[in-house]
């Protein structure tokens, strides 16, 4: 006996295996949108670390060429990227003043981009400094794992 099958009953199988596979390339396009979006956060969450970083160390650097009003405390204090002090007479406050500028160029010019510094004169050639950077870093996707805040702290310490 031969059957004879009818070309009716495999109508539409083509559309629906064309509109499956579309569903799973556009799921996959899906995918790969946020993972680009990802990494373009994390990216610039690094770029941020690097700036502060970079601030870090051009601070260390002019105390270096300051070591005498390093060493007495002179540099000692917190500066807000927001309200930068005034530029005063003083070497250090010109230097703390463009260091200020500096932080809010690269970090955001806000009350949250902040920065430390203590030094403590270890002999009178040689001072132990800490610089501690603050920003928000909620661009990176972090918020709410600090106590509600994407705030990321740098801290380098050196000796000049």
């Amino acid at each position: 006996m031969i059957r004879v099958y009818s070309i009716r009953h495999q109508r539409g199988i083509g559309m629906i295996e064309v509109l499956i596979a579309v569903l799973v390339v556009s799921i996959g396009f899906l995918g790969m949108a946020a993972l680009q979006a990802k990494a373009l956060s994390t990216n610039n969450s690094a770029m941020a670390r690097s700036m502060a970083t970079i601030a870090s160390y051009s601070i260390l650097d002019a105390m270096r060429a300051d070591i005498v009003n390093a060493g007495t405390g002179a540099y000692n204090g917190t500066v807000a990227a927001g309200s930068c002090p005034a530029t005063g007479g003083t070497l250090a406050s010109s230097q703390l003043n463009a260091w200020c500028n500096q932080l809010g160029a690269a970090l955001g010019a806000v009350a949250s981009t902040t920065g430390a510094i203590n030094c403590l004169a270890a002999s009178p050639t040689s001072v132990d400094c800490t610089v501690t950077i603050q920003f928000d870093d909620s661009r990176a996707g972090k918020a709410g794992t600090t106590g509600g805040t994407g705030i990321q702290t740098v801290v380098t310490r050196a000796g000049l």
